[in-house]
């Protein structure tokens, strides 16, 4: 009885550890450092412009002067960093384009590599356009559906039959089908 009860308590005792290294710590997983700006003013707007230009690689539709992101953060601070140290705006996307790859810029450069990505909707276009034009290229006309000699024939004789008044066709009167 007692080696049983305290299996049952190791067993809950393991259990209550493994789920508590298992779930995340809400207070460590959100600990983010305070964005601080630069005491300059004018460089702290010139910052803010370079930070307008670089995408969050987590949101990738904002940018990380949007964005909360704990990477957004951090590529912040890095930005003023570098500024800080002197590096120019140049330098600076050349060094998050190298880190992180041409997509964290919202205006790439262009060069083989992104070829695609700037020409890309103008072929898009063009593919489209041409599909639009082979399409009505190739339709024919539509015909107008007239009435076959049988048709006529039977509609005329529908109108006998039914007595109804002669059809008048500018000066002449005429019944389908007559000829007249």
């Amino acid at each position: 009885m007692k080696l049983r009860r305290g299996l049952i308590l190791l067993l809950l005792a393991l259990g209550s550890a493994a789920f508590m290294a298992a779930a995340p710590m809400p207070a460590m997983a959100q600990t983010q450092v305070a964005d601080v700006p630069l005491p300059d003013a004018n460089l702290e707007a010139r910052a803010r412009r370079l930070m307008k230009d670089v995408r969050c690689v987590v949101c990738q539709a904002q940018s990380i002067d949007e964005s909360d992101a704990g990477i957004a953060g951090d590529m912040r601070r890095l930005i003023r960093e570098e500024i800080a140290a002197g590096r120019s705006d140049d330098e600076i996307r050349q060094y998050l384009a190298d880190r992180y790859g041409d997509f964290v810029l919202f205006k790439p450069p262009f060069k083989t590599t992104t070829a695609l990505l700037w020409a890309g909707p103008f072929l898009l276009l063009g593919f489209g356009g041409l599909v639009i034009f082979l399409f009505f290229r190739h339709r024919t006309p539509p015909t107008e559906a007239g009435l076959s000699a049988e048709d006529l024939r039977r509609v005329a004789a529908a109108l006998d039959a039914e007595g109804l008044p002669e059809q008048e066709d500018g000066a002449t009167t005429t019944r389908p089908g007559s000829g007249a």
